[in-house]
C-alpha cells in the first residue's frame, strides 16, 4: 500500500473510532459542565447501553429481523432505558452527595462503577456476549480505500446525535436553562428554574448518549464484554480533557481528535497497536501540562 491508501485508511478508522469517543466523553462534559462531577461510572453505562441493546434485539429479531431496522429500534429503546438508569443512578446515588466534599462524591462515582460492572460481571459469568446483528459487509471502494456502509451509517448516526445535543442546548428552554445551571445554580434557582430537573435532564441525556454508543459498539464489533466500559470510559475523560471538559463543542472535537491520534500514532516507526493506550494518555499528560482547560475549555474562576 502507498502512503497515501495508509493515510486514508486510518483516516476513516480514526473517524469511527473518535465517534465513539466523543458520543461518551460528551455524557462526562455535560455532567461536569452542570453538576461539576467526573462521573467516573459513565463508562459502564456504555457497557450496559450495548448489553441492553442486545437484550432488545434479541426480543425482537423474530419480528423485525437482526439487520438495521432491529438494530435501529434496539438502539433507540436502548437509550431511554439507559437514560432513565442514569436519572436513577443521580437520584439515588449522588443527588444526596452534591453538597457533600467533592472526594467523597467521586468515591461514590466509583463505587456505582464497581457495582455495574460487577453486577454485569455476574450476569454474564464474565464470557464474550455475541450481539447478533447481522449489517451485512457491503461498502463503497474508492481506489484501494474500503468504506463499508457500517462505517457510514455509525458515523452518520454518531453526527446526528452530536448536532441533536449541540441544537437542544443551543436552541431549545431546557438547554438554555442547562446554561445556566452550569454557571450558577443558586441563581437559575432563585430566576425560577427547576435545578433538580435540569439535572435529571442532563443525567438523562449523557446516559442516553452513552447507550447509544455501547449498542452501536456491540453492533459493529460484534461482541459485548462486562469490562468494555472501562478503558473507553477513560478515553473518552481523556477526549473530554483534551477538548475542555464542560465543553459540549470540545468533547466532540476531543473525541475526533483523539481516535485520530491513536489512528495515526500506531502508524509511527517503532509504535505499534499495543502502544495506543500509552499513546493516549501520552497526549492527556502534555495537553494537561501546555493547556490545562483544554482546546477549547475556559478557565473558571471562584466565586467568594
Amino acid at each position: 500500500m502507498s502512503i497515501f491508501d495508509i493515510f486514508t485508511n486510518q483516516l476513516l478508522n480514526g473517524i469511527v473510532l473518535g465517534s465513539f469517543y466523543a458520543l461518551v466523553a460528551l455524557g462526562y462534559t455535560m455532567v461536569f459542565g452542570v453538576v461539576k462531577l467526573l462521573n467516573f461510572a459513565h463508562g459502564e453505562l456504555y457497557m450496559v447501553g450495548g448489553f441492553a441493546g442486545f437484550l432488545v434485539l434479541s426480543f425482537l429479531a423474530p419480528y423485525l429481523g437482526p439487520g438495521w431496522l432491529g438494530v435501529a429500534v434496539s438502539l433507540v429503546l436502548a437509550m431511554i432505558a439507559v437514560g432513565f438508569l442514569g436519572v436513577v443512578i443521580e437520584r439515588v446515588a449522588y443527588a444526596p452527595m452534591l453538597s457533600a466534599p467533592r472526594l467523597s462524591i467521586l468515591i461514590t462515582a466509583l463505587a456505582v462503577s464497581l457495582v455495574l460492572q460487577n453486577g454485569m460481571l455476574t450476569l454474564t459469568k464474565g464470557q464474550y456476549v455475541p450481539f447478533g446483528a447481522a449489517l451485512g459487509f457491503g461498502g463503497v471502494k474508492l481506489g484501494n480505500l474500503f468504506i463499508s456502509y457500517n462505517q457510514m451509517i455509525l458515523v452518520g448516526v454518531a453526527a446526528a446525535l452530536m448536532l441533536a445535543l449541540e441544537l437542544f442546548v443551543s436552541r431549545t428552554q431546557y438547554g438554555r436553562a442547562m446554561r445556566a445551571v452550569s454557571v450558577d445554580k443558586d441563581m437559575a434557582r432563585l430566576m425560577g428554574i427547576n435545578v433538580n430537573a435540569v439535572i435529571a435532564i442532563t443525567f438523562f441525556l449523557g446516559s442516553a448518549l452513552a447507550a447509544a454508543a455501547g449498542s452501536m459498539a456491540g453492533a459493529y464489533y460484534g461482541s459485548l464484554w462486562y469490562f468494555m466500559g472501562f478503558l473507553i470510559g477513560l478515553k473518552a475523560f481523556t477526549a473530554a480533557v483534551i477538548g475542555g471538559i464542560g465543553s459540549i463543542p470540545g468533547a466532540m472535537l476531543g473525541g475526533l481528535i483523539l481516535g485520530l491520534l491513536e489512528s495515526f500514532g500506531t502508524q509511527l516507526p517503532g509504535v505499534g497497536s499495543e502502544w495506543k493506550d500509552v499513546f493516549s494518555f501520552s497526549v492527556l499528560i502534555l495537553v494537561l501540562v501546555f493547556k490545562p482547560t483544554g482546546l477549547l475549555g475556559k478557565p473558571e474562576q471562584e466565586r467568594m
